[in-house]
This record gives structure tokens, C-alpha cells and sequence, in this order.
């Protein structure tokens, strides 16, 4: 019966890790509020559709990339609450009528999220509501030739996460755990 139970027991510690996240870091839940009255996710060359989906998708993986530098056991949950893509969507600047999306520096990136990020006990590590705007923008990275697609928003995510988040979730790490103690 013993020897059973440790083949059993040895056999589900080898599959663990295929059943788990291999992501290491925070778990993360991102949900998305009234997004059509965001003040500018317009697509220039798509369907609105398709365009919200990638915008959606592409700030879902600059989240999940945030969250993956966070100590694996902390949950992150996070609500955007608007978008402001870098540039604006332009129907005269080639002179052709046809919709590009022309970045300017007085037209910066901007987002606003809800957020709630609890350590592995469940306690409170920082949360509030983020309003960022990269107003530097134009002189981070360059506009010109292979920039990838939403750049400038990637770059003022990862800024505040640096500045802001980073040093908040070191601070609380290296205080003692708040966890209540069971009565006796």
C-alpha cells in the first residue's frame, strides 16, 4: 500500500508542472470597461472591430509581461478604464483621403486603469486608479522606420511599472507578513 501511494505521489509531483502556469510571476486578471467611449483606439486602415481587438490584445500582453516580473503567488487585477493611442487617426495628411494614423508630439499615448495587486496571503500590496500620459514620448523612441505597433503605449506602461510599481513591491516585500494569527 505504501509503495503505491509514493508511485502515485512521485507520478503526480513529475506531471505537476506540465498542469501548471509556466509563466512565472503574478497572476494576472485584466477586464476591459465600456470600451467604446475610449477617447481614441480609431483605426485608421481596418475595421473598428478588428483594430479594438488588436489594441485589446497587444496592452493584454504588455499587462501579462508587467505581471510576469511580479513574485510568482501575488494576483494582479487590473480594469482599463481608457486608451489614448499615440498620434491621430489623419484622412488628409497623404493627401489621398485614405486614413493614417499621424504621430505628433501633441498627440501623446494616455491610459487609465483600476488595479489591485495582493501578495501571496491575499494582503494589499498597492491599488488605486493609474492615470498615465507620456508627454516625453516623441524622444524615447523613434517614430521612423520599424517601430513595432503601439510602441510609444508599451514604453509608458513599462516606465510606470519601473518608477512605480516595482519599487512599492520591493518595499512591501521586505516588510514582515501582516497575516492575522489564528486564535487559540
Amino acid at each position: 500500500m505504501m509503495k503505491t501511494v509514493l508511485i502515485a505521489s512521485f507520478a503526480l509531483a513529475l506531471s505537476a508542472p506540465a498542469l501548471s502556469n509556466t509563466d512565472a510571476g503574478a497572476a494576472l486578471e485584466l477586464n476591459w470597461q465600456d470600451v467604446d467611449k475610449f477617447s481614441d483606439i480609431r483605426a485608421a486602415n481596418d475595421s473598428r472591430s478588428r483594430f479594438e481587438e488588436r489594441v485589446k490584445r497587444n496592452i493584454e500582453t504588455f499587462f501579462q509581461e508587467m505581471a510576469s516580473e511580479l513574485p510568482e503567488g501575488y494576483t494582479w487585477q487590473a480594469t482599463i478604464t481608457d486608451v489614448d493611442l499615440a498620434g491621430q487617426v489623419d484622412y488628409f495628411a497623404m493627401g489621398t483621403g485614405q486614413a493614417i494614423r499621424v504621430i505628433r508630439e501633441i498627440h501623446s499615448p494616455a491610459i487609465r486603469f483600476n488595479h489591485l495587486l495582493r501578495d501571496q496571503f491575499g494582503e494589499e500590496v498597492v491599488g488605486g486608479e493609474e492615470r498615465l500620459r507620456d508627454m516625453g514620448f516623441m524622444s524615447r523612441l523613434s517614430p521612423r522606420g520599424n517601430t513595432p505597433e503601439f510602441s510609444f503605449e508599451r514604453q509608458m506602461l513599462q516606465d510606470w511599472f519601473d518608477k512605480e510599481l516595482q519599487p512599492k513591491v520591493s518595499q512591501h516585500a521586505a516588510l514582515p507578513a501582516k497575516v492575522s494569527q489564528p486564535e487559540r
